[in-house]
């Protein structure tokens, strides 16, 4: 006997789901008009804006209120500008410069550039609050460790990106900002009173919520205090009490990807861990990155069998499926005014990326968020050595660095555990070296290689990530960007007067 056909569609408006390569395939757009809430762009979905706009009318054509999500947070999360690296700063270099207006217009730069590619729902911004310096996930996408600076900074993200159309996500629910562990590959857990959380971690989020953030982002980690064992996303006193009871959220709670180790080994599956977020009060569930027909159809069965059971209530997913419609009713109003405005069908730019030197906004505001600890004079034609860094699952492998905006100057790239100093110093001869990296306090290795090549050479270093406490001893200058996107990366260079023009 198959699947109610009405309880199948009921389901399938509760997901977001993905697909492979740079074209829907049929099965994608297929489910779209079976009633599936829509689809997260990923890197590997974007080529240019002919090809995103192509994909993105695909889908609507199959549905007009399909929901269209992505990744674009600036800085060092960027979908769209995967191949190059982001023309934005991110929130890091934003809150470093402090500017709410600045914050403003620079989401709402990214919010339009979305809604002119029909994308509707922009999975950002970040407004954790950064109180760990080793935490591996958050760093520089968040506006920084003070909750109340965060907080004004999330309110100008949200209004940015929704006075450009886009329905803004603020992530991730209650915090994440606290952990020393990735969610993408472990539970983390922040084991501190309900009492601290309010203090610390929940202002940003009752700030984007009093600037009506359209939706919000449940984190996958453990807060013993108020979810026991469990992840956020399963916990009822999490997403209803605290979220919408104390804190009046009345939009659209999405999960994260639910594919990552913090929710699927917790519940012990895709499947599983849909119902269980369903159950604690999520109403669009982000099944992942790597999504076929099959893992849709199994998730689908999953919940059908749980509404079945008994599991859960018919009620809760017509709630939550209500709740995703209402967010893509009003997207949907967004991209019929861009079409109005734009004269033409939302994302029907054609050509390739622009190119992101010439004179772009984001540039500029990344160039005031630099601190420089020391001397940067006299660098004249320099070594220039990067150090190797894993990327986060969240960042992806993005480019990065000084390397595209160096107008004459030797670049090498070197893993830590695996050059010497000697070797780097023979290399440079009587030039400079300048040392570029992310998270080198945090980089096996990096801090000895920095700590033995300054004590015999003229150096200097640019940290390209989360800074922490950590400056490195007999360094000339100690350079901080507050992110590893291209604006950042142009921003040192110009910085350290090795621009080309």
């Amino acid at each position: 006997m198959g699947t109610d056909p009405g309880l199948r569609r009921l389901v399938l408006g509760t997901l977001l789901a993905a697909y492979p390569g740079p074209v829907p395939p049929d099965w994608a757009v297929d489910l779209v008009a079976e009633g599936l809430a829509g689809h997260t762009l990923f890197g590997a979905n974007v080529r240019s804006p002919q090809q995103v706009a192509a994909s993105t009318a695909a889908l609507r054509a199959a549905r007009p209120d399909v929901l269209v999500a992505i990744d674009e947070e600036g800085g060092d999360v960027t979908r769209l500008a995967h191949a190059t690296g982001s023309p934005y700063p991110g929130n890091a270099a934003l809150g470093v410069v402090d500017d709410v207006a600045v914050t403003r217009r620079v989401h709402q730069a990214i919010g339009a550039e979305l809604a002119r590619l029909g994308v509707t729902v922009n999975l950002a911004p970040t407004v954790d609050v950064n109180t760990a310096d080793d935490n591996p996930v958050i760093g520089t996408r968040s506006f920084g460790a003070d909750p109340a600076r965060v907080a004004a900074h999330a309110a100008a993200a949200v209004t940015g990106l929704q006075d450009a159309g886009v329905a803004a996500c603020a992530k991730h629910f209650p915090g994440h900002g606290a952990t020393v562990a990735d969610s993408h590959h472990e539970l983390p857990t922040v084991d501190v009173p309900v009492a601290v959380l309010r203090e610390r971690d929940l202002p940003p989020f009752a700030a984007a919520v009093a600037a009506g953030t359209r939706a919000i982002m449940t984190a996958h980690i453990r807060v013993p205090a108020l979810t026991g064992d469990d992840p956020a996303t399963f916990s009822r006193a999490v997403l209803v009490d605290l979220l919408r009871g104390e804190y009046g959220f009345t939009g659209t709670l999405v999960t994260d990807a639910l594919e990552m180790k913090g929710a699927a080994l917790a519940a012990g599956g895709v499947g599983p861990a849909a119902v269980r977020s369903l159950a604690a009060g999520a109403d669009l569930l982000c099944v992942g990155a790597r999504v076929d027909a099959a893992l849709v159809d199994r998730v689908v069965a999953e919940v059908v069998a749980a509404l079945t059971d008994g599991r859960l209530s018919r009620a809760r997913v017509e709630e939550a499926a209500g709740r995703v419609a209402d967010l893509a009713a009003a997207t949907r109003a967004a991209v019929r005014s861009a079409e109005a405005a734009a004269g033409h069908p939302a994302g029907s730019d054609t050509g390739d990326w622009p190119a992101p030197e010439a004179d772009h906004p984001g540039y500029a505001v990344a160039r005031r968020a630099v601190r420089v600890d020391g001397v940067v004079a006299g660098l004249d034609r320099p070594l220039v050595v990067q150090v190797h860094t894993a990327a986060t699952l969240a960042e992806g492998r993005v480019p990065w660095g000084l390397g595209p905006h160096l107008a004459d100057a030797e670049e090498v790239r070197v893993i830590a555990t695996e050059t010497s100093p000697e070797a780097l110093r023979s290399l440079a001869g009587a030039r400079p070296i300048v040392l570029v990296g992310r998270r080198l306090h945090q980089l096996p290795g990096a801090v000895g290689l920095v700590d033995a090549l300054a004590a015999a050479h003229p150096v200097t270093v640019v940290e390209m990530g989360w800074p922490g406490r950590w400056r490195p001893a007999g360094a000339r200058a100690f350079v901080v960007t507050y992110g590893a996107g291209r604006a950042n990366g142009r921003a040192a260079a110009e910085v350290l007067g090795l621009a080309r023009a």
